[in-house]
């Protein structure tokens, strides 16, 4: 089986082919960082005109360098939903386009589905059931994952998603974008102990996630003018970890037969987030599984991915005026939280 992904859910176009017996084909991602540098964060508009530019030119590319034609694709996967939805929209209206023309299934896949099935690409042991700890720009949730499609979530953040606070960070700091790799590179060279900072809801018994304090903390620092700014950098880092662990803790309790604690998302691939996790699932005697630091960012591999995975289970190919949604929860039977619970 021969899948073509497509990824546009926010900053950057991606396109790959990805067989069932996980071999990546081939693979292409344009990073739009130059674009949306000066403005600090994405902008949905100058997003997806990018994604309208470079996508065509890049599914062809893929395909001669996979030397294979459309012809001989099986499927055509790409994300639905949830992202920014001019850019989701460009990617999913090309896989309809080319589902059409070639007369193959079409299969809308879940951007957070990619991310919570992508270890098991890089990880052929992995298996069904595991806890997923979801962190990235725009989510922070812990899942246990019982299977393709079958998803509960156990925690979610009550306001700002990690990576959101790793990257409001670096603009108050004037680290520049992208701000989750800004940080981690300024706090090395930074004392983790000289900022006192919160930890929002350390300590409390429900799993919930929160940043939006510590993002608020992080400014009156900086604003006050007494701290250095690498200082703020590893101060912040360490307090966001601090509340990473206890609050995945306090959720892993209540998932006492998983296989093992998986991480994924954009943050999976701050070095000192995967140090702590992993120590903390030894603590655990779970094995710590992440996946290469290539998957953990959005790219288009785990879209095909994700579309293998639910063809081999069984789902049915999507029709062809299926809607791109801006909002997409995992697990939609899960009870409202307290705060921007909508990010579930």
């Amino acid at each position: 089986m021969l899948v073509l992904g497509i990824e546009s859910s926010c900053d950057e176009t991606a396109a790959a082919l990805v067989t069932a017996d996980r071999t990546i084909v081939a693979e292409a991602i344009a990073s739009q960082d130059d674009a949306h540098r000066p403005f600090g964060g994405v902008v949905p508009e100058i997003a997806a005109r990018a994604h309208a530019e470079r996508l065509a030119p890049m599914i062809s590319q893929v395909l001669a360098d996979g030397g294979v034609t459309l012809a001989d694709c099986d499927a055509i996967a790409a994300t639905a939903g949830p992202g920014l939805i001019g850019g989701v929209m460009v990617g999913l209206v090309t896989a309809k386009a080319l589902a059409m023309a070639g007369d193959k299934p079409l299969l809308a896949v879940n951007h957070l589905e990619g991310h919570a099935l992508s270890p098991r690409l890089a990880d052929p042991a992995l298996q069904f059931p595991y806890a997923l700890l979801l962190v990235s720009g725009g989510h922070c949730q812990l899942l246990r994952v019982e299977g393709v499609g079958r998803y509960t979530r156990i925690a979610t953040t009550i306001d700002d998603a990690l990576g959101e606070a790793f990257d409001k960070t670096a603009k108050i700091l004037g680290l520049g974008f992208p701000g989750g790799p800004a940080v981690e590179r300024h706090a090395a060279h930074g004392n983790s102990a000289a900022v006192p900072l919160p930890r929002p809801l350390l300590g409390s018994a429900e799993p919930h996630f929160s940043f939006a304090g510590l993002k608020s903390a992080v400014l009156r620092a900086h604003d006050s003018g007494q701290h250095d700014s690498a200082d703020i950098a590893a101060s912040f880092q360490r307090a966001a970890i601090d509340c990473l662990l206890d609050r995945t803790r306090r959720g892993l309790a209540r998932m006492a037969d998983v296989t093992a604690m998986v991480v994924a998302g954009g943050v999976a691939r701050n070095a000192a987030v995967r140090e702590a996790l992993e120590a903390l699932a030894a603590a655990h005697a779970l094995p710590f599984i992440a996946p290469p630091p290539a998957l953990c960012t959005d790219n288009a591999a785990m879209i095909a991915w994700a579309g293998i995975e639910r063809l081999q289970a069984g789902f049915a190919a999507d029709p062809l005026d299926v809607a791109a949604r801006p909002r997409w929860p995992l697990d939609p039977a899960a009870e409202a939280v307290r705060g921007a619970g909508y990010k579930a």
